[in-house]
């Protein structure tokens, strides 16, 4: 299995291709409302049908349908309108942490990426590839050939989080950069203060983007499974800490459910969606369960 190949599962393609589909999956699901058009008439494509309904414009009546079954069913438009997205990935060295999964925090990222870009692109929408850390370190411009999720994933297999990270400020340039409405799905532990991160999201949204927060933590940060007397390294600040594990336990868990329902509150008056993860649960799992609730919203 190649570098990129171990990134893009064959059982994730799957089960992202058996929701790949316009009608139950992109109009109702994941893209909802970015592809979605209230125009018709103009620039167009057929997506579905669905049964006539009194009040429906007749003119949108398939008459084929009708002559083969007689009854009356509607064609439904939408808007051909790309979606242009960028995958946006944490360079920190915490993102390299892993206690006793098999993927690290990036490596776990990068697998929720793939698929992601994987959709993007099997629906002909335009995706891009930026990294950072203290700023922007590689940029892809977006791209919907085939060819750009493995030069996408190429990229991301040869990169090692390392140093520090400046999220804030790397998400504030990239909302300059970024010239025309996008989704942005950006892949982060967020171990940073979150005021200014939550100010760099908003400045995102306000410039019209739709943006996913993926907080991705490692399946000890999240459930503390440590006991007796440890010591902690910060790997990067290079400080060391030693404490009791079981006496931290519950003071620990408390304050990470404090920290992410601010992030998810926060996020939620600014229409960003957040989706935390850990790495115990199968990424092709977890995906699903967020395209799931998603689609419910539509």
């Amino acid at each position: 299995m190649t570098g990129t190949e171990k990134y893009l599962r064959p059982e994730v393609i799957r089960q992202v291709a058996r929701l790949d589909l316009r009608a139950k999956f992109i109009v109702e699901g994941f893209l909802a409302g970015l592809h979605a058009s209230p125009y018709h008439g103009f620039s167009v494509e057929f997506s579905e049908h669905r049964k006539y309904v009194p009040g429906d414009d007749l003119k949108d009546l398939d008459w084929n349908i009708f002559a083969k079954t007689d009854k009356f069913y509607i064609k439904k438009f939408e808007a051909e309108t790309n979606v242009t997205g960028y995958l946006v990935m944490d360079l920190s060295a915490s993102m390299a942490y892993t206690y006793r999964q098999e993927l690290t925090k990036f490596e776990y990222a990068i697998c929720l990426a793939a698929a992601l870009g994987y959709l993007m692109i099997h629906q002909q929408d335009p995706v891009g590839l930026v990294t950072f850390d203290t700023r922007i370190q590689t940029c892809l411009p977006p791209r919907s050939k085939r060819t750009q999720l493995g030069t996408i994933l190429a990229v991301l297999a040869n990169l090692k989080p390392a140093g520090n990270t400046d999220v804030a400020h790397c998400l504030h340039q990239l909302a300059a950069m970024i010239r025309s409405k996008s989704l942005v799905m950006l892949f982060s532990d967020l171990l940073t203060d979150p005021g200014p991160v939550l100010e760099s999201l908003h400045h995102l949204r306000h410039r019209g983007n739709d943006v996913i927060l993926f907080h991705v933590l490692d399946e000890a940060e999240v459930h503390f499974p440590f006991d007796g007397i440890i010591e902690f390294e910060d790997v990067e600040e290079e400080r060391r800490l030693t404490l009791d594990a079981r006496n931290m336990r519950d003071d620990y868990l408390g304050s990470l459910r404090d920290f992410q329902t601010f992030y998810r509150e926060e996020c939620a008056k600014a229409n960003i969606d957040y989706v935390p993860v850990d790495t115990s649960v199968n990424f092709d799992k977890a995906l699903m369960e967020y395209l799931s609730q998603r689609k419910k919203r539509f």
